[in-house]
């Protein structure tokens, strides 16, 4: 126990870059303009800094507690810190908040493929062509892409599909009160944090901040911009899911189909990454000291796609419970578990209970506690006052 372990990194800078950049920025990003809509220009850039300001702060604090114990695993940590029940807490938040992100992101591909299908066929009247059918595609596309790439040994080899993609933990919920929660969960990229440090080339955790702070810029320009362009194309007339805005006005449009297109890349590709951190979390929890065995790895992936498919095309009203469900784990795993690990680990005589930088990490537990107060109260509110809410994206 007492030397930390060395890993033996492969994966270079710039694909890191891309790997955690794909991890943050996700379907969230078609909710922003709907965010901006609500609450004007200056207001939302206010709290996006905020947002990703907190976001780069708690990846310091998982960086920090991981480097010194030399732990590289969100559930490891957990067990670092409070022995099995932190393990599963951290394993069950990461595999909810992630199937809850995957299950939404094909839910995306459900309802939009077929569209964009049409759109390009120039099909007016849908007919029942098996092409045109949500179900098929989510399977097809499910088997042909996603699942050869969630059966890669590593995440880094995903970074050239990263680089391509966009992928994060919004949950959309709608109307203005939620401006702030889907704000909250637009810079999500923690499960992530840890594999990708692990297969960083010589990793220190300078360096690993900096891939993180990087990733998170990138994407602050690109969610501020894509807000604030969606916002002056339409005002208030602002869908929830931008991509449903734009169709509604010229569903031919090329340029517009083109970002749809785009939009169901990254989304489809985002997968595998998720799924990564889950597969690693019911290694954790169920496997605990077996090594790496391929049959085991290939038949996790599978069954959580199997599972995810089946969700997602024989209960599309589930997203309302992945609504809650991501209101539950993703303050866990961006504000609270961070936190809560780091004053666990690290040691009293390095910083007393009462120094700054555990108070303030005290703090920034409480503040997980708010957003996750506020979330569920509006979804209840939501729930209670009948309005159907139509979560979308996460």
């Amino acid at each position: 126990e007492g030397g930390t372990l060395h890993f033996e990194g492969k994966t270079s800078f710039g694909m890191s870059v891309f790997n955690l950049g794909n991890a943050i920025m996700g379907s969230g990003i078609l909710g922003l303009a709907y965010a901006m809509a609500n609450t004007g220009v200056i207001l939302f850039l206010l709290l996006l800094t905020a947002v990703a300001v907190l976001s780069s702060y708690s990846i310091h604090l998982l960086l920090k507690s991981s480097g010194i114990v030399g732990i590289r695993a969100y559930e490891q940590l957990g067990y670092r810190a409070f022995g099995t029940p932190g393990k599963m807490a951290a394993g069950i938040a990461i595999t909810l908040q992630n199937i809850g992100a995957m299950s939404s992101y094909l839910y995306i591909v459900k309802n939009e493929f077929p569209l964009v299908i049409q759109a390009f066929l120039k099909v007016d009247n849908p007919t029942s062509e098996w092409y045109l059918n949500g179900n098929y595609l989510v399977i097809i596309l499910s088997v042909t892409v996603i699942l050869p790439l969630a059966l890669m040994k590593q995440l880094g080899y995903l970074g050239y599909t990263s680089g391509f993609s966009l992928s994060c933990m919004v949950f959309f919920l709608i109307a203005t009160a939620y401006t702030i929660p889907i704000l909250a969960f637009a810079f999500v990229c923690h499960p992530e944090v840890l594999p990708i440090y692990t297969e960083l080339r010589n990793a220190t955790k300078k360096k690993m901040q900096h891939v993180s702070n990087i990733s998170i810029a990138v994407m602050y320009i690109m969610y501020f911009l894509a807000a604030l362009f969606g916002y002056l194309t339409f005002y208030g007339k602002v869908e929830a899911e931008l991509l449903h805005t734009y169709s509604r006005i010229d569903p031919y449009d090329t340029l517009i189909l083109c970002v749809r297109v785009a939009v169901l890349t990254a989304v489809t590709l985002t997968v595998p990454i998720v799924l990564f951190p889950v597969r690693r979390a019911i290694q954790q929890m169920m496997f605990p000291n077996k090594t790496f065995y391929w049959p085991r790895h290939i038949a996790i992936a599978m069954c959580l796609l199997t599972f995810i498919n089946m969700l997602v095309i024989f209960a599309p009203n589930i997203l309302g419970i992945f609504g809650v469900i991501g209101a539950t784990s993703a303050p866990c795993l961006i504000f609270i578990f961070p936190a809560v690990f780091y004053i666990r680990i690290v040691p009293k005589e390095e910083e007393p209970l009462c120094s700054v930088p555990k108070i303030l990490a005290a703090c920034f537990a409480g503040i997980g506690f708010l957003f996750m107060i506020m979330s569920l109260s509006f979804i209840i509110v939501d729930w209670t006052s009948g309005s159907k809410t139509t979560s979308s994206g996460h």
